[in-house]
């Protein structure tokens, strides 16, 4: 074989080995894309069942909102509905934004930079959801009082005990439950950006 065709041979295959790699790379990408849609999921589809459910409180408090016939019951449900549709669209607006970055149209160093942006809005938006879950947390109790049983939930109260053993009660499951949320939505926002890190070493 002659040195010219030698060089051609060396040509065409350097040529297919890079067209390979390319190949590979952008399956690797659209795999890692995948993963991370699915790792993600975990936080959407629970807050979107918690949305519905919001929505659901919300209507229900709307439609007997003439029942809140003193001004803290009518306060406190005002405040309720606020909170209600605030917090759905809080979260899923993030969650949203953090889940539709374009792994595989950014480079990676944007990605990663993109990916950290977006995460910090998120951690703060949980932040924020927290406080709001807090306020709502004793603001709907004279509301479902007075819409399920028509009752003041302060009047004819002859003892305190009854408030004092449930609401630390309530606080306690609230901070409880509230941590280990954010402990689950953490852990899978840290396993999506460990994904996209770990693109450059699964690249052939």
């Amino acid at each position: 074989m002659e040195l010219e065709e030698m060089q051609e041979f060396w040509a065409q295959m350097s040529n297919k080995i890079e067209k390979q790699k390319k190949l590979t790379d952008k399956m690797i990408i659209m795999m890692t894309q995948e993963k991370y849609h699915r790792k993600l999921n975990k936080i959407a589809y629970p807050e979107t069942i918690g949305a519905v459910m919001c929505y659901a409180v919300a209507l229900l408090i709307l439609i007997n909102i003439g029942k809140l016939d003193n001004w803290y019951s009518l306060l406190c449900g005002v405040l309720c509905l606020l909170v209600l549709i605030v917090l759905p669209v809080l979260s899923l607006g993030m969650i949203h934004r953090i889940k539709n970055i374009d792994i595989a149209g950014n480079s990676y160093k944007d990605t990663l930079l993109e990916y950290a942006k977006r995460k910090r809005r998120f951690q703060k938006s949980m932040k924020w959801s927290y406080y709001l879950g807090f306020v709502l947390m004793f603001a709907i109790m004279p509301v479902t009082t007075k819409i399920i049983k028509g009752k003041d939930l302060f009047e004819g109260t002859k003892s305190i005990w009854p408030f004092a053993v449930a609401i630390p009660l309530a606080i306690l499951f609230f901070v409880y439950f509230s941590k280990w949320a954010i402990k689950c939505y953490n852990n899978n926002i840290n396993s999506a950006e460990n994904l996209i890190k770990d693109i450059e070493n699964n690249k052939s």
